[in-house]
């Protein structure tokens, strides 16, 4: 994949209140970003197993479950819970005046 610039725009802070869900398409990606208890989250919106969406998926505080198998992955790091080695990438997020912005070029695989 090319370079891809930094911090992008990905919504308006109204557009993403606490316990809301926001997909982000930019530079070829599909990132979900959740709001949990006023704490940001970005991570690929494709579940490693099986490229099921996370974007819709149930919620258990900061852990997501994929809908098609039930792997749940913790928003945090990325990191699937209860195993190694099988994780979605996760992002960096910040606000900047009322917008949430993603730095897409910093992921953590």
């Amino acid at each position: 994949m090319s370079a891809v610039a930094g911090w992008v725009d990905a919504a308006a802070v109204e557009q993403l209140p606490q316990g809301g869900r926001w997909l982000l398409r930019r530079a070829g990606r599909e990132i979900a970003l959740f709001n949990v208890q006023g704490k940001l989250y970005a991570i690929d919106d494709s579940c490693p197993h099986a490229g099921a969406s996370l974007v819709a998926a149930r919620l258990d505080g900061a852990t997501v479950a994929c809908r098609a198998h039930g792997l749940r992955f913790d928003l945090a790091t990325g990191c699937m819970r209860g195993a190694t080695g099988l994780r979605v990438r996760s992002y960096p997020v910040r606000v900047h005046g009322d917008r949430i912005e993603v730095d897409i070029a910093s992921g953590t695989e």
